[in-house]
């Protein structure tokens, strides 16, 4: 079930930190295992996944499913099974007593033998004047949460890459128009993506652009952008910015405790391992090559199926 109350120290064979498809896969693995089990959540379970309005991708599922029912799949199924979800404002730190680690959280504790990070990914600014006047004014760092507010208006998306393009294809169900700005001269999308953006006549890609500057009254009016060859610069009207430019990892709360690379992904081996024993990495805040649900699916398994043998060498 799912709690929200802050409690005191508790201890638990394994504590998993979010709720994304590699946490709550972790969460089904591990009490399936018959260990005791805790999912930490900064809100509901769903990670970036659950903003999908379409999964394509997924097996299983050859008609799609949205990210959203995906998710509550996925929930039901790891809560059923025995894993109990805890819902807190954030965590803020992890150390090691021992062989023991804590956990602080909500303002309670939590003691474990072996500790798995979901704790997933989030959006990269621009840091651009006016960004941070914006942002939820016109500006949004997710199309399917906030698409709806921009009906039959025009919309710009910064980006190039696979959400860049989704977001660019959803919105054009919506908005009267959408401009799609790429700093490069070619997209690093899926091809099937970039054939969808680049046959859609309300789609229109500005090459070789970047953003500078985001200028608005109470909301969001014009963004100034600048041709990177020619360094001309012109004034674009828009109702709203849609940035998807990349995903920083949640590791703030272990930065000094587990090996990070130069972007600050989790550092592990093949079974998900970090450099700290019992301390395990799943899903998108991992250092891996492909960022999906499938792989944070099967990061979630193998971090688990590594818990539960950690745990038994201990005991």
């Amino acid at each position: 079930m799912i709690e929200e109350e802050p409690i005191r120290m508790q201890e638990y064979h394994v504590i998993i930190i979010g709720g994304g498809p590699a946490g709550l896969t972790a969460g089904l693995y591990a009490a399936r295992a018959h260990l005791s089990t805790v999912l930490l959540e900064a809100m509901i379970p769903s990670g970036q996944a659950y903003m999908a309005e379409r999964i394509e991708n997924y097996p299983g599922f050859p008609d799609g499913i949205s990210g959203r029912e995906l998710v509550e799949r996925f929930v039901r199924q790891a809560t059923t099974s025995g894993l109990e979800i805890r819902q807190f404002n954030k965590v803020e730190s992890v150390a090691r007593a021992g062989k023991t680690i804590i956990i602080e959280a909500g303002g309670g504790q939590f003691s474990t033998a072996a500790l798995i990070i979901a704790s997933g990914a989030q959006a990269n600014t621009l840091g651009i004047p006016g960004e941070d006047i914006y942002t939820g004014k016109g500006i949004s760092y997710c199309a399917t949460c906030d698409g709806a507010f921009f009906k039959n208006q025009e919309v710009a998306v910064v980006g190039g890459g696979d959400t860049a393009l989704e977001d660019a294809l959803y919105l054009s169900r919506l908005a009267h128009k959408v401009y799609v700005i790429h700093r490069r001269d070619e997209l690093r999308a899926q091809k099937i993506l970039q054939q969808r953006a680049l046959e859609n006549p309300a789609i229109e890609v500005i090459w070789n652009t970047v953003i500078i500057e985001i200028k608005g009254t109470e909301m969001v009016k014009t963004v100034v952008i600048e041709n990177k060859e020619g360094g001309i610069k012109r004034e674009l009207s828009i109702n709203g910015v849609f940035i998807a430019v990349g995903q920083r990892p949640n590791t703030d709360f272990v930065r000094g405790i587990v090996s990070l690379d130069e972007q600050g992904y989790i550092i592990t081996d093949a079974e998900c391992a970090t450099s700290v024993p019992g301390i395990f990495a799943a899903g998108d805040v991992r250092k891996k090559g492909l960022r999906q649900i499938a792989t944070a699916v099967g990061d979630g398994a193998l971090a688990a199926a590594a818990a539960e043998r950690y745990i038994a060498l201990k005991t």
